[in-house]
């Protein structure tokens, strides 16, 4: 088959699209035939060794985690799904399975996305039936960011009239926070650059801030000289953050989902909540985001469609140009 495969750590340069077998289920595993999978910043984060000692890698190695595809075949003990089912949901690489566990119970690992075929295990809830009004790309762009954005919906505890400020609300992520905001009530500010302002303004903000044009921290004090009472990071590494604590109101909270995460003890306040998200899948969360996407209460945030063959290309351009909403690869025979 043909897959997006790295034979080492580096950049996204070191991928290219080449021919190796086909993976087969396992008990308790499923195959799929992939029809679109979703690309992520983590994809590259991980293939660049950062997370080496924690989670090695093995190669060739196949990134990808979300995906929409169909069940081509069950491993021993599987009930949950059958051959022919339409899928949808993440696995993470198998070398990750201890961080997995945080993401999901069971965990839930593959062989990679970027393919035609990729292996997932079955009990987990981070994967679930496609329901036929949700379309296979749009499945695909759905799990990462909208259990992320879930999990910051829980943690953060929002309520009707807070003013929230959101930083990078043109990624992934943000595509998914931002109208999970405005659907709590909240009073959303989101970052966003000139260009990208009608996007975020679609998504549910109820104002824009140009984080390339204006001093972020100077202008949302000007506008709300009380503070916001939470700040949701999608973009600033860690160390960025402890200016942006001060248009945080008195009590309030800030959520951070970056790399690298800020030390909490960094920013002398005991009256500022700070705390780092990590998604994490609860039974029925992926039928909840399949139902907003297919009511149109979760816009679409695919911006780009790729094909597998230029897949490759596909993660180049995620590393190096400014992007929107998700970036889509779907399989030669069904782009």
């Amino acid at each position: 088959m043909k897959a997006v495969v790295a034979q080492g750590y580096g950049s996204a340069a070191v991928l290219a699209v080449e021919d190796v077998p086909i993976p087969r289920p396992g008990p308790g595993q499923i195959q799929v035939r992939v029809v679109a999978a979703a690309l992520n910043p983590a994809d590259l984060r991980s293939l660049s060794g950062v997370l080496a000692e924690l989670a090695p890698l093995e190669f060739p190695h196949v990134p990808g985690s979300d995906f929409a595809g169909t069940v081509t075949e069950v491993g021993e003990g599987v009930t949950r799904f059958a051959v022919g089912d339409e899928v949808f949901g993440i696995g993470l690489p198998r070398a990750t399975v201890h961080m997995a566990t945080l993401f999901a119970s069971p965990p839930s690992l593959t062989t990679g996305t970027l393919a035609e075929y990729a292996v997932f295990e079955a009990d987990t809830p981070a994967l679930a039936l496609r329901p036929p009004a949700l379309e296979a790309e749009r499945a695909a762009a759905l799990p990462i960011v909208g259990l992320t954005a879930l999990s910051l919906l829980r943690v953060g505890r929002f309520q009707p009239g807070e003013t929230v400020l959101v930083i990078g609300a043109t990624g992934g992520v943000g595509s998914a926070v931002v109208p999970l905001l405005a659907a709590a009530k909240a009073h959303v500010i989101a970052t966003a650059g000139a260009a990208d302002e009608d996007y975020v303004r679609g998504l549910g903000a109820d104002e824009v801030i140009d984080h390339r044009a204006t001093d972020v921290v100077a202008e949302t004090s000007r506008r709300c000289p009380d503070g916001v009472d939470a700040v949701v990071n999608l973009a600033l590494p860690g160390a960025r953050l402890i200016e942006v604590g001060r248009v945080i109101r008195s009590g309030g909270r800030l959520l951070n989902v970056a790399y690298p995460a800020p030390d909490p003890g960094a920013f002398e306040r005991d009256d500022l909540t700070v705390e780092t998200v990590y998604g994490a899948a609860r039974p029925g969360d992926l039928d909840e985001l399949a139902a907003r996407a297919a009511e149109g209460s979760l816009p679409s945030p695919i911006s780009r469609r790729y094909r597998l063959s230029d897949g490759a290309r596909a993660y180049l351009e995620l590393e190096q140009e400014h992007t929107r909403g998700k970036l889509i690869v779907l399989t030669d025979t069904h782009a």
